[in-house]
């Protein structure tokens, strides 16, 4: 047993000495390797160098191999990833309605208010949806009528009142009265609707924000926002608000000058077609279709009345009516009442009448029976020239407090052209009513003529001697200037006129009775002579050429033949006659017909 333990012992210690041996050869052979170990390197000698372990059987600490990572500019890039680049989700159709937002025009052949309100809608749109709002709303202030209009909105609710709000001791009112933003976070459910009157409806309102809009230093309208959550809104909204309201601002002053340039520009076009080189007024239709033209471009309105003195009768009338609307208005030939009207305080006064309200004045617009059913803005120009007033223009509008007392004094001095059109017309109609002959022509005009043939038929009467009166008319043709190089009608006119009165004697009554038709009354001469004396004229003017410009082109007449023997009616004749020349017309023209 003793030598047992004695053995495993022994083993044992052996063990030990072979243990520590090894653990001190590795340790010195691991020093060199250290960087802070140079003194212990320094005084190794020759004999620690003559221990040395068998082949295969030294150990070694194995660990991972160590690679120093450094950034460079190649691998900068992708050492840091960029979230931008990340992959995100798209509809197919989000190009499409992306540019359908972005591209959206402007209504087109709208007012320029319309255009405001379309822009303005959008605005506010944007900022339903940041602010996270139940309603957004602007309003229009009117600091003389104390009033707010509901201009547009855009609700979650369909329980907006559409209508003028007058100022109260509410929400609205106290930002008006202050010129100050107002805030409120916790709106009770009992005070909803005194607080807020814009719903016709409670809605569970908790909170809101509105802010004043300065036009000019004026407080001219109001935006406002309302939610249904409380606390939604704070002081920092109000500033952003602040923001929003100035961009609307100077959005109004665009507007309002675009639409300042293109009514001047409008209304100088306007004025400059009426003094036109070669407009000619003839007649009454050429003036009338020049003010329809004008009118429409110097003034917006709903229905327009252009009210002509007529100095035969001596009294004024509706001669142009145009009625924008499908509500009734009064017709054309109404004669004005100068005493207790709208119109006839105009005449009277020769200066404008402006009503911005119809329905708060019961003076009738131009006479007592007239027929208008509907009401808004009533603005008369009266047309003086050297102290004489030659008609009246009036405009309508729907809406009211629509004329500005600025807008009347330009429509009043602009219109002074028109009222010296109207002395040319009527100075030139009174001259020709004193000419005896048509000035064209230099044959008697009608009136001459009818009165010189009422006197020759009585004599014929008194004398029982045969008579008998021609109507001859040029035949139609094409007057197209880019056939002739210009109108051929007032030469062709000069030629047969002048045909006419080679053909004729003394004894022969001549006049023109309309542009196309001339008479001609034979004193003493059979019926038959008379129509054979057409058919001359006719082959003669058929045959001869007449120059016009450059060319030389035939024209025709036809001619009506009826007796006057024994006959005093003119009227009566000159309808017989009339018979003749539709017969002769009926076959075409060129012809020679007797009744």
């Amino acid at each position: 047993m003793t030598r047992i333990i004695t053995s495993v012992i022994l083993v044992i210690y052996i063990g030990f000495i072979i243990f520590l041996r090894d653990s001190s050869r590795g340790h010195e052979n691991a020093e060199p390797d250290m960087p802070e170990s140079g003194t212990l390197a320094d005084n190794e000698t020759d004999t620690d160098q003559g221990y040395q372990t068998d082949e295969g059987e030294e150990f070694k600490i194995v660990s991972p191999v160590k690679n120093i990572e450094v950034l460079t500019a190649e691998n900068m890039g992708a050492y840091f990833p960029r979230t931008g680049n990340r992959e995100v989700f798209k509809p197919s159709d989000f190009k499409e309605n992306f540019q359908k937002i972005a591209l959206e025009e402007l209504p087109k052949d709208v007012s320029h208010d319309e255009q405001f309100g379309f822009l303005l809608e959008k605005i506010l749109s944007v900022l339903k949806e940041a602010f996270l709002a139940h309603t957004v709303a602007f309003f229009w202030y009117n600091k003389k009528r104390q009033r707010l209009t509901l201009e547009r909105y855009v609700s979650s609710s369909s329980a907006i009142t559409r209508q003028k709000f007058d100022l109260e001791d509410d929400i609205l009112g106290k930002i008006i009265q202050n010129e100050e933003p107002e805030l409120l976070t916790d709106i009770t459910p009992n005070a909803e609707a005194d607080v807020i009157r814009y719903y016709s409806a409670p809605q569970g309102i908790k909170s809101f924000v509105g802010v004043p809009l300065f036009y000019g230093k004026n407080l001219t309208g109001l935006l406002v926002l309302d939610s249904k959550v409380k606390d939604a809104f704070g002081i920092e909204q109000i500033y952003s608000l602040g923001k929003i309201v100035r961009v609307i601002s100077i959005i109004i002053s665009l507007f309002e000058d675009k639409f300042s340039e293109s009514q001047a520009e409008q209304r100088l076009k306007a004025l400059t077609e009426i003094l036109e080189k070669d407009r000619k007024f003839e007649s009454e239709e050429d003036i009338f279709e020049m003010l329809d033209r004008t009118v429409e471009r110097l003034l917006d309105w709903d229905a327009f009345a252009f009210v002509l003195y007529n100095p035969l009768e001596q009294k004024f009338k509706t001669t142009r009516i145009i009625n924008k609307t499908s509500l009734k208005y009064v017709g054309e030939n109404l004669e004005v009442e100068l005493k207790d009207t709208l119109v006839g305080k105009s005449i009277m006064s020769s200066i404008p009448v402006k009503i911005d309200d119809t329905t708060q004045t019961d003076i009738p617009r131009f006479n007592r029976n007239e027929d208008v059913s509907f009401d808004g803005s009533f603005l008369a120009i009266p047309l003086i020239y050297d102290e004489q007033n030659y008609g009246v223009l009036c405009f309508e509008s729907l809406k009211k407090n629509y004329y500005s007392n600025s807008e009347v004094t330009f429509v009043k001095n602009a219109t002074k052209i028109f009222a010296f059109i109207l002395y040319s017309h009527a100075s030139i109609n009174v001259l020709k009513s004193l000419l005896a002959h048509d000035v064209e022509t230099k044959v008697l005009n009608h009136r001459s003529f009818i009165e010189r043939l009422t006197t020759d038929l009585v004599r014929s009467k008194e004398l029982e001697l045969p008579g008998a009166l021609a109507l001859i008319k040029i035949d139609d043709f094409i007057e197209e200037d880019s056939l002739f190089d210009g109108n051929p009608f007032p030469k062709v006119l000069k030629a047969i006129a002048q045909m006419i009165r080679d053909e004729t004697t003394p004894m022969n009554l001549i006049g023109r009775l309309s542009e196309r038709i001339f008479a001609v009354y034979f004193f003493n001469t059979a019926p038959k002579d008379v129509f054979l004396w057409a058919e001359k004229l006719r082959i003669k003017v058929a045959r001869k050429p007449i120059s016009v410009v450059s060319k030389q082109t035939t024209f025709t007449i036809s001619v009506g033949v009826a007796s006057t023997s024994n006959k005093t009616d003119v009227d009566e004749i000159l309808t017989n006659a009339e018979l003749a020349l539709n017969k002769a017309l009926e076959k075409g023209g060129n012809t020679v017909k007797s009744l």
